[in-house]
């Protein structure tokens, strides 16, 4: 289906009969669908069926970055829902705007409108931008649809050719999917990274948001890097300019906490003790496992090239999940499925890092069977391949 096409489609789900069908299709069953719109089509047209029933298909996938109130209220394109901001890691970009009293804000990139409607949502007037017509105009109705069009603008132009200079602050969310997947290479983003970081530079302030595994020498000097997990996820890094230029942080979301670096240099290595701390990605990301270390009891990591930390204390920190460990046996199949056995692990959680081993093919070779549970790191201590049995710490 053309562009234009698409957008006729879309237009038609604005109408009153297209609001009804996507009224009628909320809680459909995409098992049924079938069924579903050869019913539909009896009463309405074959092309506005087709395109309710994959608005309806994207609204389900969209609930959770959403959540169910917005997101059955919103429009979506394919593309706008994969690369959309989750809504709590925009409201936590917009909060971070707003204290720094931002009040304006050119949104290049905009997308089918997730960021705008979070900084409109702390206040902040939106200019939106976005040169394909069908995701301005599904932006444009994500506006009127959450009653946020007062504030927010949505243009349809080449991010290129705005004038940044009446804003507060510039916000570039590049495209980072082509036509064969992820883009990983920053200066093949959609506008490249060079180009954000220039248009960065030129505005009061500004957030640049990339992947989350760009390279730390990819970070400019006069940037502040955050890496940002949410539940436990690492979703995205920010470029921050016009705050702490060369500061590094990590903040872990639904909570909000933050760790900031201070240069630390690497934990030492030491015997694994009683606790094992595997930090947040974000920790990870941010190369701030030093930071957490510092303040746990005698922490250093069990391997100079891995991101676990030890400790014979257990010291409650946000930053990084503690679980204690029971046993520590050289790697061996064997060994490992007689101690599950006698333990009568049924419920196994399999862990990596630094192992080649696949957690979902070591459970197949296991076979854990029995009432009780346990977790299992497949890792290095000081180079040599190890497991680690243990469960998260009370």
């Amino acid at each position: 289906m053309g562009r234009v096409t698409d957008l006729a489609a879309f237009t038609a789900l604005l109408t009153p009969e297209g609001q009804a069908l996507l009224a009628a299709l909320r809680d459909h069953d995409p098992a049924q669908e079938l069924a579903v719109v050869s019913r539909l089509r009896r009463d309405h047209p074959a092309e506005l069926v087709t395109a309710a029933v994959g608005q309806a298909r994207l609204r389900q996938r969209a609930v959770a970055k959403f959540g169910a109130d917005d997101a059955y209220r919103m429009y979506f394109t394919p593309h706008g829902v994969e690369q959309s901001t989750r809504a709590t890691v925009g409201a936590h970009r917009a909060r971070r705007l707003a204290e720094l009293g931002v009040r304006s804000v050119a949104d290049l990139c905009g997308g089918i409108g997730g960021d705008a409607i979070a900084f409109a949502r702390a206040g902040i007037s939106v200019l939106a931008v976005d040169r394909d017509p069908l995701t301005a105009e599904a932006a444009r109705a994500n506006a009127e649809a959450l009653g946020l069009a007062d504030l927010i603008e949505v243009r349809r132009a080449d991010v290129t050719e705005i004038d940044t200079a009446p804003y507060d602050a510039v916000f570039v969310d590049p495209a980072r999917r082509g036509g064969r997947g992820r883009i990983f290479d920053p200066e093949a983003y959609s506008p490249p990274l060079s180009w954000a970081i220039e248009a960065a530079r030129r505005a009061p302030h500004a957030a640049l948001k990339i992947a989350p595994g760009v390279p730390h020498e990819a970070v400019p000097e006069d940037a502040e890097a955050e890496w940002i997990s949410d539940g436990g996820d690492v979703k995205e890094a920010v470029l921050w300019f016009g705050t702490t230029p060369g500061a590094v942080r990590a903040t872990l979301l639904p909570s909000g906490t933050s760790l900031t670096g201070r240069g630390l240099p690497d934990p030492a290595v030491r015997p694994v003790g009683r606790y094992l701390y595997e930090p947040d990605g974000a920790v990870i990301r941010a190369h701030l496992v030093a930071e957490v270390a510092e303040g746990l009891d005698g922490g250093g990591l069990i391997d100079e090239t891995i991101a676990y930390i030890t400790a014979d204390s257990l010291t409650p920190t946000p930053f990084a999940t503690a679980y204690e460990i029971t046993d520590r046996l050289p790697f061996n199949l064997k060994k490992l499925k007689a101690l599950l056995r006698e333990r009568e692990v049924g419920t196994l959680t399999v862990k990596k890092r630094g192992s080649a081993v696949e957690p979902e093919e070591l459970r197949r070779k296991l076979k854990p069977n029995g009432p009780h549970s346990a977790t299992v790191f497949l890792t290095r201590t000081t180079g040599a391949p190890t497991m680690l049995i243990g469960h998260p710490a009370r």
